[in-house]
């Protein structure tokens, strides 16, 4: 259902800098770039994630309850890509584990502070 997401950022080259090392980390980089949106997945067609400067020219802010899940295709995998954001400056919002029948996730806030989750099912 979802083709693509959309978070803001304030200070486009760092989260460039930090989206490129924590999708490269999962074998996916960047497949479309523009002055100021950049988008990472594996092609066009299939889910993507990107980042923009907001085109209001405003600063970006973070929604509150707002928050982008990222599917992993193990538990390790939801500890190596955790491991990988906290490494890269993100801040911890609950470490990897179950939480719930079946499901694992470990979240995190990026560098302009935006939710997100690694998680699997399983």
């Amino acid at each position: 259902m979802i083709g693509y997401t959309t978070l803001g950022t304030n200070d486009f080259d760092r989260a460039c800098g930090f989206y490129d090392e924590l999708f490269g980390s999962i074998g996916e980089s960047r497949i479309m770039e523009m002055e100021n949106f950049v988008v990472w997945g594996v092609s066009m067609d299939q889910p993507a994630f990107s980042i923009t400067r907001p085109f209001d020219g405003n600063a970006a802010t973070v929604g509150n309850g707002v928050m982008i899940a990222i599917l992993m295709p193990s538990k390790e995998a939801v500890d190596n890509f955790y491991a990988k954001a906290m490494a890269l400056g993100a801040t911890d919002e609950g470490e990897p584990g179950s939480r719930g029948e079946g499901f694992y996730a470990g979240y995190f806030r990026d560098l302009d502070g935006n939710k997100l989750n690694a998680f699997f099912m399983g």
